[in-house]
């Protein structure tokens, strides 16, 4: 396919430049995409708590400066050498895992982690350099995740990107495709895939985050009878029932004398089949795990932990029939199954709208940091176009 020789742009991105600092917006320069690159511009993206996790992080693999962002939809500007899978023009959404298609976990389906294109912090995955600089200074600015979405324009290796822009009736917002790269395709697809829930079985969820809520909808769409959610803010009650959740359970309510798990326990005669984790904490990893129940529960790890400490369980309890296991990007293949979560959702079997909770302006991006923090949202959409809520649509996948 002949390409055109692009050239770097010139536009501006949100750049992280000490852990926890309000991002700063800049100027940056965008290098052209090289082999096996595509160069995206970014129409929308959202603030996930892995953004805020690096955000705050001190030391490796946070790396300063850098441009955070992993959830996004955008359009192809450019392409580089032997990129056949998309063209410019074509819209796509950038995911963190990637999908070569080639190496025998690609072509697995026991695993989605490709072993080819492995993960390389703040770098891009098959040269270990970055497209982003300064453009005052030309200094070097760290890619985050392969992805970095808080930036008008963005590169990203082919094996990283889904297209979703097939035929010509638009259909799906880009608000709504935002989300399908990487919370809500976590959830539904670890209650699916790693999990793979039974009809008529219990599910407890720690954690009603998006990641969470979105596993109660999956497990709810695999037919489970009982949904449990374990969370400290009572104010998600409402929203969590309409996607799914049948019982609450507040850790803070339990009245000192029982623990989550045995209240778990009780509420189910035994325990839940099904244990999810969505926050990232090593001590409830535990608590989900004891919540699950003996002779066949299984608990997934989805959570993000910034200091990847050991989880303690107990060796006695997985001889019991007990297992643990965890997953990244819910256990799904991107290019596979990211265009089918979006024909469910234009199907109306999958419910996206309740998971947007706000949306800003890229130069108010700091504010959704706030509001994540704050737990007043649940997904924030940034808009490049600093208007809020852009009209675009993306054809149906």
């Amino acid at each position: 396919m002949e390409q055109s020789v692009a050239k770097p742009i010139r536009c501006r991105a949100a750049v992280s430049k000490a852990p926890g600092q309000p991002l700063e917006m800049e100027e940056v320069e965008v290098a052209p995409p090289r082999a096996h690159e595509v160069r995206v511009r970014i129409i929308c993206a959202s603030l996930c708590h892995t953004d805020v996790t690096f955000w705050r992080m001190k030391d490796f693999p946070a790396m300063y400066p850098s441009i955070l962002g992993h959830e996004a939809v955008g359009v192809v500007e450019s392409v580089g050498e032997h990129v056949q899978e998309v063209a410019v023009g074509d819209t796509v959404v950038p995911v963190f895992l990637p999908q070569c298609g080639e190496c025998d976990d690609c072509r697995s389906a026991r695993s989605n982690i490709c072993s080819v294109l492995t993960y390389r912090p703040g770098l891009m995955p098959r040269d270990g350099t970055t497209r982003f600089s300064f453009a005052d200074t030309g200094e070097p600015v760290h890619t985050f995740l392969c992805v970095s979405s808080f930036a008008e324009y963005t590169v990203v290796d082919v094996g990283h990107v889904v297209k979703l822009a097939v035929g010509s009736a638009p259909a799906l917002a880009p608000e709504k495709a935002c989300l399908l790269s990487c919370g809500v395709a976590t959830g539904v697809g670890a209650a699916w895939k790693v999990a793979a829930v039974e009809a008529g079985s219990t599910v407890a969820v720690f954690g009603l985050g998006t990641v969470g809520l979105a596993v109660a909808q999956g497990a709810k769409m695999r037919g489970a009878k009982r949904i449990i959610g374990v969370d400290l803010n009572p104010d998600k009650l409402d929203i969590a029932k309409r996607l799914g959740i049948t019982d609450f359970v507040n850790p803070n309510e339990t009245g000192g004398k029982k623990t989550v798990s045995e209240v778990i326990t009780e509420m189910t005669g035994g325990g839940a089949d099904y244990c999810f984790e969505c926050v990232g904490s090593t001590s409830l990893m535990a608590e989900a795990f004891k919540s699950s129940r003996k002779g066949w529960g299984k608990t997934v790890i989805l959570g993000t932990d910034a200091g990847a400490a050991p989880v303690s369980i107990s060796s006695s309890d997985i001889k019991r029939g007990r297992s643990v296991t965890g997953a990244l990007l819910g256990g799904i293949k991107p290019k596979d199954d990211i265009p089918v979560l979006a024909h469910k959702y234009l199907d109306k079997e999958l419910e996206l709208d309740e998971f947007i909770t706000h949306q800003v302006g890229f130069h108010d991006i700091n504010r959704a940091f706030d509001l994540l923090q704050q737990g007043r949202c649940l997904r924030c959409i940034i808009w490049m176009d600093n208007n809020g809520g852009a009209k675009d649509t993306v054809a149906r996948a």
